[in-house]
């Protein structure tokens, strides 16, 4: 994979549950982190005391995070409506050359920062509450 621009990923919101993603405006810094907890099977048979571990079981997780300025009253708004509301709405994160991640996410926290000669900020922290899917492009 050639080196990527990281404007180019982006996170993306259903603004109206009608499947049409919108970039949450005004993003700098994004993230995704994917998480499978392990399922310990170590018994005193294990070969040489090696750990064991389950395949295919334990919980699949995935968190995303990010921090920008504020440019759009719409998806600012409707990241407030989602936090209060406890919704887990569809997200999409696209990875530029890699593919897109797409399902249920619950924002979990916004953070608002300001300094009297500065812009404006806010972080906003996602985490999965679903299955989620990958298209490779």
């Amino acid at each position: 994979m050639a080196v990527q621009s990281g404007k180019d990923l982006l996170v993306k919101l259903d603004l109206t549950g009608d499947g049409q993603f919108e970039t949450i405006a005004g993003l700098r810094a994004t993230r995704i982190s994917f998480n499978a907890e392990t399922v310990d099977v170590t018994s005193l048979e294990s070969a040489g005391g090696w750990r064991e571990l389950l395949a295919g079981a334990g919980v699949r997780s995935a968190s995303i995070s990010g921090s920008g300025v504020f440019r759009d009253a719409d998806t600012d708004e409707r990241a407030r409506q989602i936090f209060f509301a406890g919704e887990t709405p569809d997200f999409q994160v696209i990875i530029p050359d890699f593919g897109t991640v797409q399902g249920a996410f619950q924002i979990t926290a916004i953070e608002y920062a300001g300094s009297h000669n500065g812009e404006a900020t806010y972080e906003i922290s996602l985490a999965s509450a679903g299955v989620l899917t990958f298209t490779a492009l």
